[in-house]
């Protein structure tokens, strides 16, 4: 009786509402982005019926990314405007944005009512030779209601085994029924989403419109905005992270540097947070809740407990689920600083002593002189580093990009700057002109000797132009992931009129290497490949929806530093010999054909046993992914903290790129970049 009253409760949470109409002023919304687009995009596409298919594509499919909510005869109801949104925009008719969520929001009371019935009713087999698809974004829609049911059954079977597997391999003593815990949830989820917001409505039809153009145009209504402003102040929910939706929940699409949650090292970019804890209070589900409300409830003040509930990044499955702790605090700069010290290494008996620096970003202050107290700048910090290793007479340094998502590009300029004498370091083009960022002729070079640059698929924007620089022009062998992440294009933000329209945000540019080769997609290429855990998972610019292609224009006028490209044959021969018989680099390559594997998975068990055995499988290739990360005592906790701008200990990539960086030393016989310009292209 108790089930069926709470069942029916239920579904009485979830009676219509009335459905959403547009604002007065949504036309003309529509109608200024649709106009911006045209006009400043920099593909300079014309809003056509290739960019309505594209709009409608990214609304229908923001909405129901798995395929799960519409029917199939709703797709086919809704097609018929497919190539009509184009023309609708330019009249102010913003109704299909509407009639989209209108629907979505009907069917998905049906679903969320099938599903919190079946879990109140149901008697689960968990003995049956039984799979559930995770990955449905490819998948057909159902084509009748009964097709859509069956896939919910299994959609809730899979929480209820992840559940109880969870709990048996944690050796939980949690009594909370799983039942009645993924009701709560779902009618929390439904709540959520069912919330009459029209602002929101908007939102999402003119991002799936910008979007249309590349991946980083979109919209933001005045409410968005705010959030983007506070994005660019470091300061974004007071743990030191930068986020986006993903399919509902909160990616961490930055760990910022020196930040509480990069501090404590467990949460790592691609993660997602699913849940939010405040101090001492219940765990709250987040899952579709708007971005703004989500974050609200992150940020607090500097001093206060708040407690993420995370899915890593490698589990698409959503099976893992960790709570971790962080104590919020205010972002340093100090603890964003460049890093660097001298390592004395030994190769076939010969000992170097070569320069280590870590960059984590590309910090500088726009609006002071150098001259001025409080001025900060990422290449000038850099500049002491080298100075001290010069000090010390090194043979050669290394220079870790890893991870590095960019950041002030005339910081990229400079760093460059310390490397190569004079000449080009990027070319920016636009709609109308073709321009360089240059070194000036008679630049002082802080550093000659053999260079060596680490990257992985998260170094990217002003990590891709120096790293792309320095090999270009011969100064550099670059080391690390197979490419980098591939983001070669500048966002303008600009303004739709009256503050309640919004602002848009709008790809102007693009950027290439002094060779005319596009950064878009291609990313920078290594010239010896040594696999991160990042090489294995699907993140880069080439897996995101209607990227800009890749292009290229004529090289400028650039002159080779130095030749380090007739090394690079030798030095992968010397590091493949060394490596063949290395047993922690077989066991660091197996690790990351296991984080593909895992990743990759498109379907999963729901038979007890074989689930269990896959789920304590997964576990054990995470915690790789977590490192020394889940010891709790503050002795442990203290040692991390003095570390946190440091590669960690046990790092085989870094070790190999040091003795790389060793076997160049040898065949350069310790030379250094000449003075002169020698060679020329």
């Amino acid at each position: 009786m108790k089930k069926i009253l709470f069942s029916l409760c239920a579904v009485a949470a979830l009676a219509a509402s009335a459905e959403l109409k547009p604002r007065n002023y949504d036309g003309r919304i529509a109608q200024r982005l649709g106009d911006m687009l045209q006009k400043s995009h920099v593909s300079q596409m014309p809003l056509n019926d290739e960019v309505s298919r594209r709009a409608w594509t990214n609304l229908v499919t923001f909405y129901d990314f798995d395929h799960s909510v519409f029917l199939k005869s709703d797709l086919d109801r809704l097609s018929l405007r497919e190539k009509r949104l184009d023309d609708e925009i330019k009249a102010g008719d913003v109704s299909f944005g509407y009639d989209v969520y209108n629907l979505y929001t009907e069917r998905l009371r049906e679903r969320i009512d099938f599903a919190t019935n079946l879990l109140l009713t149901a008697e689960w087999d968990f003995s049956t030779n039984e799979t559930y698809r995770i990955r449905r974004k490819d998948a057909p829609w159902p084509e009748t209601r009964k097709d859509a049911e069956d896939h919910w059954r299994k959609r809730m079977k899979n929480e209820v085994i992840v559940s109880k597997v969870s709990r048996e391999l944690d050796k939980s003593t949690n009594t909370v029924d799983v039942a009645k815990d993924l009701v709560k949830k779902y009618r929390q989820y439904a709540t959520v989403l069912l919330e009459p917001d029209e602002e929101a409505v908007v939102q999402h039809y003119m991002s799936a419109l910008a979007r249309a153009y590349d991946p980083h145009s979109d919209y933001m209504s005045p409410t968005s905005k705010e959030d983007f402003d506070m994005e660019m102040n470091l300061t974004l929910c007071g743990v030191g992270a930068v986020l986006n939706m993903d399919d509902g929940a909160l990616k961490i699409a930055e760990v910022m540097t020196g930040g509480p949650m990069d501090v404590d090292g467990r949460i790592k970019e691609g993660d997602k947070i699913v849940g939010v804890q405040q101090g001492d209070g219940e765990m709250e589900d987040i899952m579709w809740q708007p971005m703004r409300k989500s974050i609200k409830k992150i940020r607090g003040k500097k001093g206060t407990r708040v407690t993420l509930e995370i899915v890593p990044r490698s589990d698409p499955s959503g099976a893992t689920k960790k709570r971790i702790e962080l104590v919020r605090d205010e972002i340093k700069l100090e603890d964003q600083a460049a890093t660097g010290r001298v390592d004395t290494v030994t190769l076939n008996g010969v000992s170097n002593k070569i320069g280590y620096v870590y960059l984590p970003g590309f910090y500088g202050t726009m609006d002071r002189k150098p001259s001025d107290a409080g001025y900060r700048s990422a290449a000038l910090d850099i500049a002491k580093i080298i100075a001290d290793f010069n000090a010390e007479d090194v043979e050669g340094m290394v220079l870790d990009l890893r991870g590095n998502g960019g950041g002030s590009l005339r910081e990229a300029v400079l760093l460059s700057a310390l490397f190569v004498p004079s000449g080009p370091v990027v070319q920016i083009r636009d709609i109308r002109t073709v321009g360089s960022l240059p070194i000036p002729m008679g630049n002082p070079v802080a550093f000659r000797k053999p260079l060596v640059v680490l990257t992985d698929r998260a170094s990217a924007s002003a990590s891709e132009i120096v790293a792309g620089h320095l090999q270009d022009v011969g100064r550099a062998i670059v080391v690390g992931d197979n490419k980098t992440h591939g983001k070669g294009t500048v966002q303008t933000v600009m303004g739709l009129g009256p503050e309640r329209y919004g602002s848009c945000k709008i790809t102007t540019a693009r950027f290439y290497r002094v060779d005319g080769r596009s950064t878009q997609l291609a990313g920078v290429s290594a010239d010896i490949h040594l696999p991160s855990l990042l090489d294995s998972l699907d993140i880069g610019e080439d897996k995101l929806t209607y990227a800009l292609p890749f292009t290229r224009i004529n090289p400028a006028d650039y002159a080779l530093a130095w030749n380090m490209h007739r090394y690079v044959k030798p030095l992968k021969d010397l590091s493949d010999a060394r490596l063949k018989d290395n047993a922690r680099y077989a066991k660091h390559v197996a690790n990351v054909a296991g984080m593909k594997t895992m990743s990759d998975r498109e379907e999963v068990s729901l038979e007890y046993a074989a689930r269990k055995a896959q789920m304590a499988a997964d576990r054990e290739l995470r915690e790789l992914d977590d490192e020394e990360n889940n010891d709790d005592d503050e002795e442990t906790a203290k040692k991390k903290r003095r570390r946190r701008n440091e590669r960690k200990k046990d790092d085989v990539v870094l070790d190999e790129a040091k003795f790389i960086l060793m076997d160049l030393i040898r065949l350069t016989e310790g030379g250094e970049i000449p003075k002169p310009r020698t060679w020329w292209l």
